[in-house]
């Protein structure tokens, strides 16, 4: 007759114990946050161009759509200016009017705001929990494509964001003329969302802040000045950011062809 050793039934009862602990844990949240508290001056639109009307409805209702069909989304934040007096539809997104002149003072002030919230609410937006910032005016983002980038940085120690490796070649100018062929190998196009820590995201807009968020063109730029090589993960080409008159067509048709 086998018998088992005691020492090796306690190493079981152990090891069950820390799988219950690791079972317990909770699974890392992720909430959005939308600034759109912009100008959007190069569009040439009689507003400010999250609010331009496409395909039936301001751009900015496009992008929340989008953001709303993703169920691993806790919440969903827009940044608005505080003058904002846009009437918005009914939707169940939370509006802080704590917008900045720039996005980078936008997202710092909004993860501001939300962090100081979920201090006293545990519900709230905490420091290990999840931010993915997205442009409003990336009206034409899918679920898919939310949901690949955060399969890809749910686990990463710093998380990343969707891009596009260079397509075209890629040339200098100086005074309107080439002056270099440079190397696209290992060039990427920036996209949105961009998925980081909430308090890791905050503290690294924090340390640029008094120098009015000098040479941060997106957060993850902010997190490369802090140290961190954010994460590349690939987007689509249907993701641009809708910044000029022309975009404006090309978005229409995109909309319209999804119908």
């Amino acid at each position: 007759m086998n018998h088992t050793d005691p020492s090796d039934l306690s190493d079981l009862f152990a090891s069950a114990k820390l799988q219950d602990a690791e079972s317990e844990k909770p699974l890392p949240r992720c909430f959005a946050l939308v600034p759109c508290a912009g100008s959007g001056s190069r569009a040439g639109t009689p507003m400010p161009k999250q609010y331009q009307q496409i395909a039936g409805k301001s751009m900015v209702m496009h992008t929340l759509a989008a953001l709303q069909s993703v169920d691993r989304l806790e919440n969903i934040v827009v940044v608005v200016s505080p003058n904002d007096a846009h009437v918005w539809p009914e939707s169940n997104v939370q509006r802080l009017q704590c917008g900045g002149a720039t996005r980078a003072e936008s997202v710092f002030n909004g993860l501001t705001e939300l962090l100081a919230i979920g201090v006293k609410d545990p519900e709230g937006v905490q420091a290990t929990d999840w931010i993915l910032v997205h442009d409003a005016a990336r009206c034409l983002i899918s679920e898919f494509e939310i949901n690949r980038l955060i399969d890809a940085c749910i686990d990463d120690e710093v998380g990343g964001l969707l891009a596009l490796p260079m397509p075209d070649t890629l040339k200098a100018a100086v005074n309107g003329r080439v002056s270099e062929t440079l190397p696209r190998h290992d060039k990427w196009l920036a996209q949105t969302p961009q998925m980081f820590r909430a308090g890791a995201l905050h503290a690294a807009l924090q340390a640029k802040a008094l120098d009015n968020f000098e040479g941060i063109t997106d957060e993850a730029s902010a997190m490369e000045m802090a140290g961190f090589a954010p994460k590349l993960v690939v987007g689509s080409p249907h993701n641009f950011k809708v910044t000029y008159p022309s975009d404006f067509a090309l978005a229409e048709d995109l909309l319209g062809s999804r119908k």
